[in-house]
């Protein structure tokens, strides 16, 4: 009998492992910064039967790289296999914002991310090549890249998250290296600001993206993400915002890319 049940317990644990998600690491080159560059790519176990798959791309923060979600929050495999999509997480050079700096030409991360990734993913993996099956979401300067590559190209993306994120760069003139990618702010106003989230609600087109936005009431960024907020509603523009009690740590943001995930696959299953 006992024989039996160790049988039992290591054929279950093999199935488990059989039909986890697999994770892929894909290199990329981007003609813009002529260089390779990583991401990771976690396919949903299911993605072996032949179906074409939504994607979400999924941002680090400043100091991160395309490995960190995975290592933060290995949790992200099984989001990949309980919502049936892929998971793709770029490398955004520690201090990118996902802009194209218009100081130094060698950091293009927006044009690499919204153009040349993506044609990329579509080139080699079964997916929904159409914004109906994209989705892209991030932490922190991920989440500003998020929503600032999303508004900038509503083609490409259908819907867009964004935690904990930066969302106005303009409050931090000296933070994370963005004098480096921008210019000082102060002798380059206007150019922060034609970079900063806060200040591109004017480029959302009506019914163009969904979008769903959250930051812990501890975050040094809940301020500027309830003025986004509040951008938001004076435009009318449709969003799900939620605020609760976290802070800017890897406790809140494993928590939150769950809630972000039930909103990417509920807008994948809409009817065209």
């Amino acid at each position: 009998m006992k024989n039996s049940f160790l049988v039992a317990i290591c054929l279950f644990l093999f199935t488990c492992a059989a039909s986890a998600a697999e994770v892929d690491t894909a290199v990329t080159y981007s003609k813009s910064m002529k260089k390779n560059i990583k991401a990771v790519v976690i396919k949903p176990d299911a993605y072996k039967n032949g179906n074409a798959f939504p994607v979400m791309y999924l941002l680090h923060g400043a100091g991160g790289s395309y490995a960190e979600w995975v290592k933060k929050v290995p949790g992200i495999k099984n989001l990949a296999d309980q919502y049936q999509f892929i998971i793709v997480c770029p490398d955004g050079n520690v201090t990118s914002w996902y802009f194209d700096s218009p100081v130094d030409p060698e950091w293009k991360y927006e044009t690499y991310v919204a153009k040349e990734l993506v044609a990329y993913i579509d080139k080699q993996y079964k997916t929904i090549a159409d914004k109906r099956g994209r989705a892209i979401t991030g932490l922190s300067m991920g989440g500003h890249g998020a929503l600032y590559l999303a508004f900038k190209h509503q083609d490409v993306f259908g819907v867009a998250g964004s935690m904990s994120g930066g969302v106005d760069i303009k409050p931090f003139p000296n933070g994370w290296n963005i004098p480096q990618r921008l210019g000082p702010e102060d002798e380059f106003p206007e150019r922060w600001k034609q970079h900063s989230v806060i200040d591109l609600v004017y480029l959302v087109k009506p019914k163009s993206l969904a979008l769903i936005i959250d930051c812990g009431v501890d975050d040094f960024f809940y301020k500027v993400n309830m003025r986004l907020h509040d951008e938001l509603l004076y435009y009318n523009i449709p969003h799900d915002f939620t605020t609760r009690p976290g802070a800017h740590n890897w406790e809140y943001w494993a928590n939150a890319i769950k809630f972000q995930s039930v909103f990417m696959s509920n807008f994948f299953g809409q009817k065209p």
